[in-house]
């Protein structure tokens, strides 16, 4: 494969190993050091690549899946990557994954969809879950993500007070460093807002025309788990399971886009399935690797 390459992405990394190439898409408003553990158990037999899209100033500054796909193009080209990869996508990533498939499949040896964002995602508007709209509409995160982009790093720093998970404060010490000053980017959120705003058209774009038959392994998350956890928050155990259930019944339905997939609900894991069970991230790789 042969991509153009201008120039890099501010953050990237390539741990430069030998190795079939893994490049990790993450999701929306995610750090690629959430996956220290899956990168740090796949290093010594793959190279390991991934970026933040934030941080390319390319391009009008609209930031949509295809924006994306050119920034993952000059990575791989600007990286020397010239062998099919094993690409492995969470939440949007998983939308952009996709799209990246479909155009070009002879890049891909194998596909690994992590609670990925559906192309069908409009059917959670459906829902009637008025407590849940009211927080998490895409129109409430856009209005929070604009305002945070108004700030600078140091006003997002008091503004957010910024805290890591459970699982992330499992990782090293330098690395939930890192992911507390990635909350604290004003253009994170600049990016976040414009994501939102076309990602249900990129969906509609995407889910037309057939999907290549590349080895694919979906996972899934925990649905009993997302909802206890919602209830824990306070949130009305209807709408929650309404939410559950559909999201649940969207990523199963990624594991008919080929006839080489397998689906997995990864038990015990919320939606971020590469902190709570890196180990089926792990062996998604293992097994596409070696077929």
């Amino acid at each position: 494969m042969h991509f153009n390459a201008p120039s890099y992405p501010k953050q990237w990394f390539d741990t430069k190993s030998a190795g079939t190439p893994v490049v990790i898409l993450t999701g929306m408003g995610c750090s690629y050091e959430e996956w220290y553990e899956v990168i740090q158990s796949l290093r010594p037999a793959h190279r390991i690549l991934s970026f933040h899209r934030h941080s390319w100033k390319e391009g009008d500054g609209i930031h949509r899946t295809g924006h994306a796909i050119q920034q993952l193009q000059t990575l791989l080209s600007g990286s020397n990557v010239d062998e099919p990869i094993l690409l492995i996508g969470h939440s949007y990533g998983g939308l952009i994954a996709q799209e990246f498939t479909k155009l070009f499949p002879e890049c891909i040896k194998g596909l690994i969809l992590v609670d990925s964002t559906s192309v069908d995602l409009h059917e959670l508007d459906a829902l009637d879950t008025p407590v849940l709209d009211a927080v998490s509409s895409d129109a409430a995160w856009q209005a929070l993500c604009r305002d945070y982009a108004t700030n600078t790093k140091e006003q997002l720093k008091q503004l957010l007070q910024p805290v890591l998970t459970g699982a992330q404060k499992r990782l090293p010490q330098a690395v939930q460093y890192a992911l507390v000053d990635f909350q604290t980017e004003p253009d994170l959120y600049a990016m976040m807002d414009s994501e939102v705003e076309h990602w249900k058209t990129d969906a509609a774009r995407i889910r037309t025309g057939p999907f290549p038959d590349v080895p694919l392994i979906v996972i899934g998350r925990d649905p009993e788990l997302s909802i206890q956890n919602g209830i824990n928050d306070g949130l009305p155990e209807d709408e929650l399971r309404q939410v559950e259930e559909t999201w649940h019944r969207l990523v199963s339905r990624q594991a008919t886009l080929t006839k080489q997939a397998d689906f997995i609900t990864a038990t015990g894991a919320g939606h971020a399935i590469h902190l709570d069970r890196p180990d089926l991230v792990i062996s998604a790789v293992t097994k596409l690797d070696v077929t």
